[in-house]
């Protein structure tokens, strides 16, 4: 049995980090900054969390190639929408964070080969 990460999946991870470091760059640039990257817990991982003036922002990052298999904001399906609702409330009472005001926002990464990637940044999605 080989216990080897095939090829492909290897590539979707970094592909996968590559989008959420340009998605990291579009909300800095737009004043947010960031409490927590990739944090996981029993209930799901939160891509990105960031401070958006008086709320904490709870960020799912999507990037995509092409759309073989949708746009890539489709992704975000209600059990993910669920699981993230979840997380974020862990993240939340770990962080000892009282009553905020909170905010769940997507980043979709779209990067077509030989093109200019496209971020675009989808405040409150769900």
């Amino acid at each position: 049995m080989n216990d080897e990460p095939h090829p492909g999946a290897l590539w979707c991870r970094v592909f996968g980090r590559w989008g959420e470091n340009l998605a990291l760059r579009h909300l800095q640039e737009a004043g947010m900054v960031l409490l927590s990257r990739n944090w996981r817990c029993r209930e799901g991982e939160l891509d990105l969390v960031l401070a958006d003036q008086d709320r904490v922002v709870f960020c799912e990052v999507k990037t995509r190639s092409g759309d073989a298999y949708g746009a890539p904001g489709e992704t975000v399906t209600p059990e993910k929408i669920a699981r993230v609702h979840r997380a974020a409330m862990r993240w939340l009472r770990e962080h000892r964070v009282g009553w905020c005001r909170t905010r769940y926002d997507v980043v979709t990464v779209y990067a077509r080969a030989g093109e200019q990637p496209v971020v675009r940044h989808l405040a409150g999605a769900f």
